[in-house]
């Protein structure tokens, strides 16, 4: 049956539906709060070929980006010979998945009155994959927990149960890991059924009539968005922390006829603790920066990724080759937008928004009971992740977003899920005021957080953190935002990243950082910074200092909040 343009529209939209369904029912479903409260997972359908045809709205850029390739793993892994109805397959290959062994990658091959049509596919950030837990502390990949390859989670419907036995007896969650396992494997299988009931719908045998009208007009758009740029070359870079010594991310962009060329030649190399960046995972945020920046509007797939080539050389530490450790390769990951963005300032400007707080600014308690002092009968283990983040960059027109997650899009974690998790107490959590780079446009905020363990409890901090020393550069004049900071309440100050130990009683307080400014804070509206000021975004000394706000204006706000007057 031949199908029209408008047909196949529909279709496309449909099968957009489909995988956000999917994606929803592993949100529902899954045990870990960084899926079911942060988001951080991703969802796809793919034609029979391992190609890309559409991604769900919810998921992170990561995720998606680096499952992207992941498919046509699986479908060399196993071989097609070997696939049948009934079969969910399974890998934390940090490159051949997305990136490190946190997160587990499941695909399900679709059939249809017996053939192979496609494949849906899925990725979620789990809690614990054992080994020294997740953090930076590992020196090599071996350390950083249970390594489960390309291989059958299930074949014809029956589980393997000797690889679940397996991981159970390596994670220090094994009943939250197997249920996110169960989780993911369903969430394809209903994927799977609405595109039964789509292809039935519509009288499709197969997908390629939809999979060629999807890649063929993704890829024409993609074209046109780079072919109206002009043809040149600019340099980027940037500094970020490092764990123990600073890390440099060097990128030349390369416009060319019918390509964007993206080059990390420079870059700093491998590093000796868990941050460095496996090369799928670098190219999946490159491709982003890009693709933001030119063509915002174009759904993802495999044609509208395809023409942004990504290179880096091996064992720089955006192209981390096995047995390094990556366990927090977003660390690194993260910031490559910001260097992408660096230099493509230089060849469209006006369009790429300054940087901002880049990495999450996650952290994970191990909790136990103190070994101080006797403790409580219902004292317990307990591992907690926290997703959490810093202000965003001012874009040209609008100020940068407070405490939101650029370039990865996870949320933050609510403190009653993080707190159901386990005993741990999150005293304060709020915005921080004056942490966003003054600016014609304001940087976004970062916020402020303090935690701490119910009595009769000890823990264990995985700290996750940058800018600590280089915050977010402001960009055509902007300030810069405000750094990381992290210390015990009584003073006791604490590194940027890795395990650190904090006694029976004792907090850790911590500041995130804020998004830089944008164009001179001189050309920033007064109605603006009054409004800044009305709502405690800015203090009445920044207000005066940054941007030369009156001490009459001031005044006015301040009385005008005494009265609860909006401004």
């Amino acid at each position: 049956m031949t199908q029209s343009n408008v047909a196949y529209q529909i279709m496309w939209n449909r099968l957009i539906s489909v995988v956000e369904e999917q994606a929803q029912a592993l949100v529902r479903t899954a045990f870990s709060t960084s899926v079911r409260e942060a988001g951080d997972l991703s969802a796809g359908v793919y034609d029979r070929e391992g190609q890309m045809l559409a991604q769900a709205v919810t998921g992170t850029p990561g995720h998606v980006n680096a499952m992207a390739d992941a498919v046509a793993h699986f479908i060399r892994r196993i071989g097609r010979e070997s696939m049948f109805e009934g079969d969910v397959y399974i890998t934390n290959d940090p490159w051949e998945g997305t990136g490190h062994l946190h997160d587990i990658t499941m695909v399900t091959p679709s059939f249809h009155k017996g053939m192979l049509v496609g494949f849906f596919a899925c990725t979620a950030h789990i809690v614990d994959i054992g080994g020294r837990g997740f953090g930076a502390d590992a020196q090599s990949v071996y350390e950083e927990g249970l390594y489960i390859p390309i291989m059958k989670f299930a074949e014809k419907g029956v589980v393997d149960e000797t690889l679940t036995r397996i991981i159970r007896g390596n994670v220090r969650e094994p009943d939250q890991l197997i249920g996110d396992i169960y989780a993911l494997a369903t969430c394809n299988e209903i994927g799977h059924r609405r595109l039964m009931d789509m292809m039935d719908e519509f009288g499709l045998a197969d997908l390629d009539g939809i999979a060629a009208f999807i890649l063929e007009n993704s890829r024409r758009a993609t074209l046109e968005a780079i072919n109206a740029l002009p043809r040149v070359t600019a340099d980027g870079s940037m500094t970020m922390d490092g764990f123990d010594t600073p890390i440099t991310l060097k990128v030349t962009v390369r416009v060319e006829e019918d390509r964007i060329v993206t080059d990390f030649t420079g870059t700093s190399g491998v590093d000796k603790k868990g941050i460095n960046c496996p090369m799928v995972y670098t190219k999946a945020y490159a491709c982003y920066a890009l693709k933001v920046a030119i063509a915002p509007e174009i759904p993802n797939n495999a044609a509208s990724l395809a023409p942004f080539e990504v290179t880096a050389p091996e064992g720089t530490i955006v192209n981390a080759l096995h047995p390094a450790p990556v366990a927090l390769r977003h660390i690194v990951g993260h910031f490559v937008p910001d260097a992408v963005f660096d230099a493509f300032d230089k060849i469209v400007p006006g369009l790429v928004p300054a940087e901002g707080a880049g990495c999450l600014c996650n952290f994970q308690v191990s909790l136990r009971p103190r070994t101080d002092a006797p403790a409580p009968a219902d004292a317990r283990r307990s591992e907690v992740l926290t997703f959490n983040s810093g202000g965003s960059g001012a874009r040209p027109d609008l100020d940068g977003m407070n405490a939101t997650a650029f370039p990865s899009g996870v949320m933050t974690m609510p403190i009653e899920a993080t707190e159901h998790a386990g005993p741990v107490i999150i005293w304060r959590k709020e915005l921080r005021p004056d942490s966003g780079g003054a600016g014609k446009t304001r940087g976004g905020l970062g916020q402020y957080m303090e935690v701490g363990a119910r009595g009769g409890h000890e823990f264990d901090i995985q700290a996750m953190f940058d800018r600590g020393q280089h915050p977010a550069r402001g960009r055509r004049g902007g300030a810069d935002g405000a750094r990381t900071t992290i210390a015990q309440d009584d003073g006791t100050p604490m590194r940027g990243k890795g395990k650190q130990f904090v006694p029976h009683g004792r907090r850790v307080q911590m500041a995130f950082p804020g998004g830089a400014g944008y164009g001179d804070p001189a050309e920033r509206s007064r109605d603006a910074i009054m409004r800044d000021l009305a709502r405690g975004y800015i203090s009445a000394d920044a207000a005066a200092r940054d941007y030369g706000l009156s001490s009459e204006d001031i005044a006015e706000v301040e009385a005008a909040v005494r009265r609860g007057d909006v401004i």
